[in-house]
């Protein structure tokens, strides 16, 4: 296994995907790694809905205007839905493990992009009828996976933004 920077500085959002299936194992995993990610007082507000149908993907693609498209081509979709009322870190929470299907999904060999759903009404009700999620939960975002069809370069670690980090004082 690679270390982690390794990890964080290949992977990059993808946005199409081959027709290779995803398979169950692997989505498996990439579940079991956002079920292991902190969250506020160990509250545990979200939820998982792992959509492959793929007509409810090719139905993501257009929940909104710009930056649903890469559920065209996407094999998976991970929605990633929250209970508000158990916890106001909800949304970090979310976020959080969201981030935790990100990484995983490219250590598991998969593309993978966010897809920000939270606080666009016609977004969040689209995805919640496709997937019956209930009006109680808050949709933060929607996952992309697939096998990658796209390039993308790695991140260049002489051109981080390192004036981005302080020391002691800001």
């Amino acid at each position: 296994m690679e270390d982690f920077r390794t990890l964080c500085q290949h992977r990059r959002s993808i946005r199409t995907y081959t027709d290779q299936p995803v398979e169950r194992e692997k989505i498996d995993y990439i579940l079991q790694c956002a079920l292991m990610a902190p969250s506020g007082k160990r509250l545990n507000p979200w939820e998982f809905v792992v959509v492959t149908d793929e007509a409810v993907l090719r139905r993501f693609a257009d929940c909104k205007t710009y930056g649903s498209q890469m559920f065209n081509t996407a094999m998976a979709g991970i929605v990633v839905a929250l209970d508000s009322s158990l916890t106001d870190t909800w949304q970090a929470d979310g976020a959080i493990a969201a981030e935790h299907i990100l990484l995983a999904a490219e250590e598991q060999g998969l593309g993978a992009c966010w897809c920000h759903i939270y606080g666009r009404a016609e977004s969040e009700a689209m995805v919640r009828e496709l997937t019956g999620i209930p009006a109680n939960y808050n949709v933060l975002c929607v996952i992309s996976l697939g096998y990658k069809n796209e390039e993308r370069k790695n991140y260049d670690l002489q051109k981080l933004l390192y004036n981005k980090i302080h020391n002691e004082t800001f």
